[in-house]
């Protein structure tokens, strides 16, 4: 029952599914976690323990050693006392004995004795007894010896005989054990001591003797003891008893042996049966022994209340760090418990559902994706090499990441890039010249020239039939840059005669040293291949041969093609800098040649009309309304400054139709993603991937049409779905989150409720209640 109760209790307070205890990879974590804590806290509490405790029972045994050393330091004190006191009675003229026995002068003597009684608050009584005398004197007078100690003091073991020996014959104070004598009817237990004067001489001739009542003396100990609570004990140098206080446990004898006999210090002895701590001290003066006793567990109470606490508080951050571990393992576990989620639901291996190995199913999950990229991994490269072909290299961090792992471009920019196309223009019938192309384009895919030191890219784009090589070559040597593109373009068509039966048309572009200007390249090869049969020099056009046709010779000057090639594609891309540029290079090279002015008009009305035909081109039909004020030019300064405002205004346009299908290509996405947002797999890669543009100009464009970041607008459009089938269905909510595409119902759950207020099901009960829900 207290086994059902703790788990029940547990369970109630951290709700975690005890299921999840079935995965092994869940309680290594757990052990993980515990282990962690546990064993520097355990650590940690042995250091702390050792020194709190060992330190406080050092404490306590130096205590008792000093109390029991100022137990030793005031009675010795009081006997040395008591013997200094016998040495002036033995000095004190009134106490001779002439002057105790005279008839006249021994009350004087009797006056004596009661002063010095008087002045020692521990002795009873006292005594002085000359050798071989019958009587003995107190302050109360002269007595009979008989009749003293017979009669007024009767002790228990203190014969007459051994009385008589003892006042005779003692030469050394001489302390008796305490014990039980009668004092007029009244029993009281009391000690004798017995001090010769005069004291230290050989030949003493009388004694004097103390009575002390041994509740006196143990008072003494019990003043400096005062918290605590076992027994103590005096020996005297025999190892006799002198006086103790039991506490009413008494010892047997040969117990209290082994306790006259220890050395000074801290004891642990096993007494009667049970473990005492037992200190004791010797007195240098008189050589007794003081002892004191006390059962260990209460002479370290103390010790055992650290102790109790110190396990109490270890216990309690056990407790709490074990319930800290395993909310922090299932915390841990929860991101892999929904990867396992979507493998289950991804995967097709139903016995793989039995295993308990998360990372198996992990791995293997990744392993399906990792091949259905390789898979998609082409078409990325295809829309890479198209942005390179199209737009030459873009400012976008990631795409220039992607340029950088492909290999086209060359270390510490030392090498040289062209564009070639292949076109198929008279390929032959049927599938076996489809195949022959699709070989081919395979091989060109990804081609390195070793011998060449060139690297060849192939690339598909709109164009039917053609087929586009993007070429890097190491080095930068101007001079042979002719010939090794020749070169590299020879054992392009090598490969080709070597590995099919087509024999396709080629144009060959410029080579550039820098990699953004490809797509100047890939225009001159275009332009190649398109008047390849001016050039009729076979299967291979280039880009500079056709240059050179048009070359100016000495008596006619024309503008030179590749001069207006690269500025009709300038206003094409919308490049208005280039576009600048090339406006005046170009009017710089008419100034500079002495032309007839017949022919310049000429030259000037072509190069006006280049710019016609591309505003033409770009649907900027009012361009032609401007025709007057375009051609009413008297200078070149003139015209130039009309071309100029005229390339302004295409690249202007240019610009706001890239915005127009920029805009339209946001407005695809986003109806995209408002038919496709219940799809789990949704993603920004993803849809950047469909649409081949960057993450990064995705997620900036998207924000700024919608005004959320993608995740925003797809939390937001999944929320509206649950809410509107909360409020039109009677669907399970699980079936529901789901159906939107959010596989973690626990965490879609708490994120609900801190956007609405509500938990889904406080939701769907408070618009129930104001209209019924549709099945």
């Amino acid at each position: 029952m207290l086994k059902k109760a703790l788990k029940s209790s547990i369970v109630s307070r951290f709700p975690l599914n005890w299921d999840h205890f079935k995965s092994r990879l869940l309680l290594k974590y757990a052990f993980s976690y515990i282990l962690m804590f546990l064993i520097p806290l355990t650590g940690v509490t042995i250091f702390v323990y050792e020194n709190a405790v060992k330190g406080l029972r050092v404490e306590i045994e130096q205590s008792n050693v000093n109390q029991l050393n100022q137990v030793k330091l005031t009675i010795d004190a009081r006997m040395t006392e008591l013997q200094e006191t016998s040495s002036r009675i033995a000095f004190d003229k009134h106490l001779t004995p002439y002057m105790v026995q005279h008839p006249y002068y021994s009350m004087e003597a009797i006056q004596a004795l009661a002063n010095y009684k008087a002045s020692n608050s521990i002795v009873e009584d006292l005594f002085l007894y000359f050798h071989e005398d019958t009587n003995i004197y107190s302050y109360r007078g002269l007595t009979d010896l008989e009749v003293t100690f017979n009669s007024f003091y009767q002790f228990e073991h203190w014969s007459q005989e051994e009385l008589l020996h003892d006042l005779n014959e003692t030469r050394q104070p001489l302390m008796r054990s305490a014990e039980n004598v009668t004092v007029n009817s009244r029993r009281d237990t009391m000690l004798a001591l017995l001090v010769p004067i005069k004291p230290n001489d050989p030949f003493p001739y009388g004694t004097v003797v103390y009575l002390m009542k041994e509740s006196k003396l143990t008072g003494v100990m019990d003043s400096i003891l005062s918290d605590f609570s076992g027994s103590s004990y005096i020996f005297n140098q025999s190892g006799e008893v002198l006086t103790a206080n039991s506490r009413g446990v008494s010892l047997p004898k040969d117990e209290l042996s082994r306790l006259s006999s220890l050395e000074p210090g801290i004891h642990n002895l096993f007494l009667d049966g049970e473990q005492h701590s037992v200190v004791s001290v010797r007195s240098e003066q008189n050589d007794w022994t003081y002892v004191t006793t006390m059962p260990s567990y209460q002479f370290f109470s103390r010790v055992a209340h650290v102790q109790t606490l110190i396990v109490l508080v270890f216990g309690i951050a056990v407790i709490t760090g074990i319930i800290a571990a395993l909310l922090l393992a299932k915390r841990q576990y929860h991101p892999i418990k929904d990867l396992m989620e979507l493998a289950k639901l991804r995967s097709n291996n139903t016995d793989a559902h039995k295993t308990r190995d998360e990372w198996e199913w992990i791995r293997q999950t990744i392993q399906d994706y990792s091949a259905r990229i390789d898979m998609q991994e082409p078409f990325v490269r295809n829309q890479c090499l198209l942005l390179l072909l199209k737009h030459g290299k873009p400012d976008d961090p990631e795409i220039e990441q992607m340029i950088r792992r492909a290999g086209f471009e060359q270390p510490q920019g030392h090498g040289l890039y062209f564009a070639v196309i292949l076109s198929w223009d008279d390929a032959l019938e049927g599938e076996t010249s489809w195949n022959e192309r699709h070989l081919l384009q395979e091989m060109f895919s990804s081609m390195h020239l070793p011998g060449l030191t060139a690297q060849i890219f192939g690339v598909e784009f709109s164009a039917d039939d053609q087929f586009a090589l993007i070429v890097s070559l190491s080095g930068n040597d101007n001079i042979a840059a002719q010939n090794r593109i020749e070169t590299v373009v020879e054992a392009v068509q090598e490969v080709i005669n070597n590995n099919s039966r087509l024999v396709p048309k080629i144009g060959v572009g410029t080579a550039y040293h820098d990699l953004a200007r490809l797509n100047q390249s890939f225009i001159e090869a275009a332009t190649a291949l398109e008047h390849r049969m001016i050039r009729r020099s076979g299967h291979v056009t280039y880009f500079e041969q056709l240059a050179e046709l048009t070359s100016p010779a000495t008596e006619s000057f024309w503008i030179p093609r590749k001069s207006m090639l690269k500025l009709e594609q300038s206003l094409k891309q919308g490049n208005e800098s280039v576009a600048r540029e090339m406006i005046a290079d170009t009017i710089d090279t008419v100034k500079d040649e002495p032309l007839p002015v017949h022919l310049l008009r000429c030259i000037c009305f072509d190069l006006l009309n280049t710019f016609l035909r591309t505003a033409s081109e770009l649907g900027m039909n009012e361009v032609f309304a401007d025709m007057p004020a375009l051609t009413a030019f008297e200078t070149l300064e003139e015209l130039e400054s009309r071309l100029l405002s005229l390339a302004a205004r295409i690249c202007q346009q240019v610009q706001r139709n890239t915005e127009t299908q920029e805009s339209s290509l946001i407005e695809d996405i986003v109806a995209y993603v408002d038919q496709q947002f219940a799809d789990y797999t949704l993603s920004l890669e993803h849809v950047a991937l469909k649409y081949s543009i960057s993450t990064s100009y995705l997620s900036r464009s998207f924000k700024e049409k919608t005004g959320n970041n993608f995740s925003q607008y797809i939390w937001q459009r999944r929320v509206d779905e649950v809410i509107r089938l909360l409020e039109s269905t009677s669907a399970p909510l699980k079936e529901i989150i789901e159906q939107v595409g959010y596989l973690d119902a626990p965490n879609f759950i708490r994120k609900f409720k801190k956007e609405t207020g509500l938990t889904p099901g406080q939701y769907r009960k408070q618009h129930t209640i104001k209209g019924p829900v549709a099945k």
